[in-house]
């Protein structure tokens, strides 16, 4: 997937109250989930900041606000065991949660960007822990 393939991001298009929405009801929705809410509890902290933080990063995709500072990369790098099916559940979930909240227009632009950035994350992971391996793209359903 190429970069041009992502929407620009435009703040009169989401309030941030949708933002917001889509992210609690996202990881609501992820840390009742078999496979992916032990990841994510072992792993957060302070679920507060994290929202905040995700917050900030979809606000920043979706709005083209400049709050989020982060490296999402190297925090995705040094979690054991992440696979294809694991990526693919993340997007199923982010999905579902997009199409629930009924803005089509933030569902298509907020699940192009997650299937870009789910691939981008999965890439570089797999040339983290298998480098002698050639990397494999996720699916785009």
């Amino acid at each position: 997937m190429n970069q041009s393939a992502i929407p620009t991001p435009d703040p009169n298009l989401y309030a941030e109250e949708e933002i917001e929405q889509l992210v609690h009801t996202f990881y609501a929705k992820a840390r009742k989930d078999p496979s992916l809410g032990p990841i994510f509890e072992a792993h957060v902290i302070d679920w507060d900041a994290h929202f905040i933080q995700m917050t900030n990063f979809w606000s920043a995709q979706l709005r083209g606000t400049n709050r989020f500072r982060g490296a999402p990369m190297p925090k995705h790098m040094v979690l054991p065991e992440l696979t294809a099916a694991l990526f693919k559940r993340w997007l199923d979930l982010f999905r579902q949660t997009t199409r629930e909240l009924g803005n089509t227009g933030l569902q298509q632009h907020a699940d192009t960007i997650a299937l870009f950035i789910a691939n981008r994350l999965w890439h570089g992971y797999q040339l983290s822990h298998f480098p002698d391996r050639q990397p494999s793209p996720l699916s785009n359903n």
